[in-house]
């Protein structure tokens, strides 16, 4: 599971410098939006996925505890 966030996390980040290079062109088009849409997607994907995993047990959280002792 820490694989597939990782490699989700680079695709994201790999999304969001296509767009920026896109960006950079004299005229953007249809790449700059389609990269972003790519990066939309594949980070509402993430989450959801992340989601799931915690609910079906294959994630843990550590965070803080809900009461301060």
């Amino acid at each position: 599971m820490k694989w597939f966030i990782l490699i989700a996390f680079v695709l994201i980040i790999a999304s969001l410098a296509s767009a920026m290079l896109a960006m950079i062109r004299p005229r953007p088009g249809r790449n700059m939006v389609r990269s972003l849409g790519i990066r939309v997607a594949l980070s509402i994907l993430l989450f959801a996925l992340i989601l799931i995993a915690h609910w079906l047990g294959w994630i843990n959280s550590t965070g803080l505890p809900l009461m301060p002792r």
